[in-house]
């Protein structure tokens, strides 16, 4: 997966995220899974950008 990649499956899962927790709430299951799924995103995002800069 590059980088753009990861950038549109993060974009997906916060919008995604965001729509559960606005109709189920933000305390849901579906919502609390959704934004464990969008941290592990994210933690990768920042350890690819980390390899990019080193």
């Amino acid at each position: 997966m590059n980088n753009e990649d990861l950038l549109k499956n993060i974009e997906k899962l916060r919008k995604k995220m965001i729509a559960a927790g606005l109709s189920k709430g933000f305390t849901s299951e579906e919502t609390i899974k959704l934004s464990k799924k969008l941290d592990q995103l994210l933690n990768l995002q920042m350890r690819i950008i980390g390899k990019i800069s080193a």
